[in-house]
């Protein structure tokens, strides 16, 4: 399985853009080839939301061995029901295809940054131990 960002869902994820567009046909393969994947939540009337979003640009580029997708809960309704959004912006990260954390509201680059770092640091075996045992993986 291949674990670059460039490849994945059938379309190139690095190029000129820090961030891609995540849409409900790609979602599944996205997580599928990738150990890492932030999702932004948004609209884009939501004021929030576009404030985060030169942070959430700018990590992404400090980061290219992870894929930092963007999902438009307003063109991607079912996708933003699925998830259970409810507030935007919202904030998820998976690793190894599990959701390890899931959070409204914005936060600036250096919360992200550490945000990032302990995704990375995860010993995923004891989180999937903890989601077995019935524990939140958060």
């Amino acid at each position: 399985m291949d674990k670059s960002p460039t490849t994945g869902a059938g379309r190139e994820y690095r190029g000129a853009m820090a961030t891609v567009d995540i849409t409900q046909a790609d979602f599944g393969q996205t997580l599928e080839d990738h150990e890492i994947v932030f999702i932004d939540f948004w609209a884009g009337w939501c004021r929030p939301c576009q404030a985060f979003a030169p942070v959430y640009s700018a990590v992404s580029e400090q980061h290219p061995d992870i894929v930092f997708g963007k999902v438009d809960t307003e063109a991607e309704q079912e996708l933003a029901a699925a998830a259970a959004i409810t507030s935007i912006p919202t904030l998820m990260a998976f690793r190894d295809q599990v959701l390890v954390y899931s959070q409204p509201g914005a936060v600036d680059a250096g919360t992200l940054a550490g945000l990032v770092d302990a995704v990375k640091g995860l010993d995923m075996d004891a989180v999937r131990a903890e989601i077995a045992e019935g524990g939140a993986a958060e």
